[in-house]
């Protein structure tokens, strides 16, 4: 599919979804009178003031029916985004072509991961990584915390998003406990399968014992279906201990091996020497073209700066990739215009930290104008000050004026004193970005679900787990093909638990109000059980049998967490098909 084709996907979602209104539920008692503009059908005032009825009972009625349903039943209404999935698929395409609608969907849902996969990676991670610089962060703290937000922001963003609506909570858990144990088995049988090791110990029982505790301390919120606000601080106090925890077993670690004269030890990962450093960097792409630069610099006008910038395709980079690289890149071109035309980027690593005078100018107006229009899917945006003047105007004029005044006091050739303000910036605009992704990501798996009777759940442990995890994956793999598993076997177990205790606890922390200090997580059926159950004898095995192989790790241990993934999933499915049935005590 060209850009051709993805803008006119982009376009058919826009014509045929309905712009979302007023998402609240209306108050208790209040009857719901929808203006349906037309005659009624018997029995459906009783049913338009049933406030219990589920949503998935749309497919078990009169296709003729389907439209009327969606709009009076408030569970049907979706949270957030700008995009109304369920009143698209039911009341603008007719019935018999609902498989179409289906297959737009897919591709819109394949797209939003394209969507979130390149924000965090070309501009979310870059910010965070300026950030912790600019703030002098050693590399451990900045590992635990700023990079593990940065590759964990599409987990995070999907979990407080999910965890907004009692509804779609099951998504977050879903997708929480699938990633577990789709990394910690697929990902990390993948690593030894591709290049058997020797683990590094020590942070290995540290991660997965912490991992342990966190999935623990869910089972438990999950048992007693609440979770209060001491409990959400809980699982966010476990993991600065868990921050804590690594920065000093790295200083006493130091220690031990007096500042580094020491012989590297067993447990330590495996890093690059200098050598292999150079060669790695040598080897680079972007190297390609210093023959191709002039030997006397010239002065860029701005036009031309600008230009540049923002261009997102590599000539040199294009004419050597293969076909299916090109493929994927047409169809991330739309997306990186966008992101470059709103996000700016600091690279620390340039001489000129990545300082585009007309373009990061220009940045000083589209970013906060992004952040308010995207805010609550664009109701602080179009919010009328004194019924007069709109707030995305009054950004607009503000952001005029401040991108004036710093084109007139700033050069071309050197960045200005403040230009780590410029970081802070993209990391909002870049987190909005993600956010609203994320949003429209939530509300299409759970049309997905009523289109198809699928829980949440199962939806959450298999779409969106293995989307998020899918740049996790590829990853990984690569970093043990290229010489270094340690490190990526650290990062399959290092990352997760930031996923599972940010996740859980900001995206419940941010639900509770003054008047309401307790969010239910009700498990909807035996499969959570059986995800809690499966993630935990996950760790289980690999905490038994990682030491009593020395740390070993060899084929034989890859092909068995591959085949308890398979196992689990095969078992899940016949669960959520009613195959399997246990009643939850």
């Amino acid at each position: 599919m060209g850009p051709a084709g993805t803008l006119s996907l982009a376009g058919v979602l826009s014509l045929v979804g309905v712009l979302a209104g007023d998402n609240g539920v209306q108050p208790a008692g209040t009857p719901l009178t929808p203006d349906l503009g037309g005659t009624v059908a018997p029995g459906w005032d009783a049913l338009s003031h049933n406030r219990g009825l589920d949503c998935w009972e749309v497919r078990k009625r009169n296709s003729s029916e389907w439209c009327r349903f969606v709009r009076s039943n408030p569970d049907c209404r979706l949270e957030g985004g700008f995009l109304d999935y369920l009143q698209g698929v039911f009341c603008v395409f007719a019935p018999q072509l609902l498989p179409l609608a289906v297959t737009l969907y897919a591709l819109w849902l394949l797209y939003l991961f394209i969507i979130l996969g390149v924000t965090a990676e070309k501009f979310f991670c870059p910010n965070l990584s300026a950030i912790s610089t600019n703030l002098k962060l050693s590399h451990n703290v900045a590992g635990v915390t700023f990079l593990a937000f940065g590759n964990g922001a599409p987990d995070v963003f999907s979990a407080v998003v999910a965890f907004s609506n009692p509804r779609t909570a099951g998504l977050a858990v879903g997708a929480v406990f699938g990633a577990g144990v789709f990394v910690t088995t697929v990902v990390a049988g993948g690593i030894a399968l591709v290049k058997p090791f020797t683990a590094a110990s020590r942070p290995f029982l540290r991660d997965v014992i912490f991992y342990m505790v966190a999935v623990f301390l869910t089972f438990v919120v999950l048992y007693f279906g609440r979770i209060t606000l001491g409990e959400a601080l809980g699982y966010l106090g476990l993991y600065v201990f868990y921050v804590f925890t690594v920065v000093l077993c790295t200083w006493i670690h130091r220690r031990q091996r007096g500042e580094g004269l020491a012989p590297p030890g067993p447990w330590e990962p495996e890093m690059p020497t200098d050598a292999e450093e150079q060669e790695s960097s040598g080897a680079n792409s972007g190297d390609y073209g210093e023959e191709y630069r002039p030997l006397i610099p010239s002065r860029e006008t701005s036009l031309r700066i600008l230009t540049a910038a923002l261009s997102p395709l590599d000539y040199l980079k294009w004419r050597r990739k293969p076909w299916y690289w090109r493929l994927f890149k047409v169809l991330k071109v739309p997306v990186e215009l966008v992101l470059l035309l709103t996000v700016p980027v600091v690279d620390p690593d340039k001489d000129d930290l990545n300082w585009k005078r007309p373009l990061n100018c220009l940045h000083i107006l589209t970013s906060p104008l992004l952040c308010v229009l995207t805010l609550k899917s664009g109701a602080y945006g179009l919010y009328q000050i004194q019924g007069i003047f709109p707030v995305w105007g009054l950004v607009t004029l503000v952001g005029s004026i401040l991108a004036v005044i710093t084109f007139i006091t700033t050069s071309n050739e050197e960045p200005p004193k403040y230009h780590c303000v410029f970081a802070f910036l993209g990391f909002l605009a870049s987190a909005m970005w993600i956010n609203a992704a994320a949003t429209e990501l939530v509300n299409i798996l759970r049309t997905l679900g009523v289109i198809f009777q699928l829980s949440n759940t199962v939806l959450g442990l298999t779409l969106l787990a293995w989307g998020n995890s899918i740049g996790d994956t590829f990853s990984d793999l690569t970093m043990a093909r290229q010489g270094y598993p340690r490190m990526a076997f650290s990062a399959c177990f290092g990352g997760i638990i930031f996923n599972m205790l940010v996740g859980v606890g900001l995206g419940c922390l941010l639900q509770m109000t003054s008047s309401q200090l307790v969010v239910k997580l009700e498990p909807d059926s035996l499969l959570v059980w059986i995800l809690a159950g499966a993630l935990g004898l996950s760790l289980v095995f690999s905490f038994v049998s990682v030491p009593a192989q020395c740390f070993q790790l060899g084929k034989a241990y890859g092909f068995c967490l591959i085949l308890y993934y398979l196992a689990f999933l095969c078992v899940a499915l016949l669960t959520e098909f009613r195959v399997i049935r246990l009643s939850v005590i």
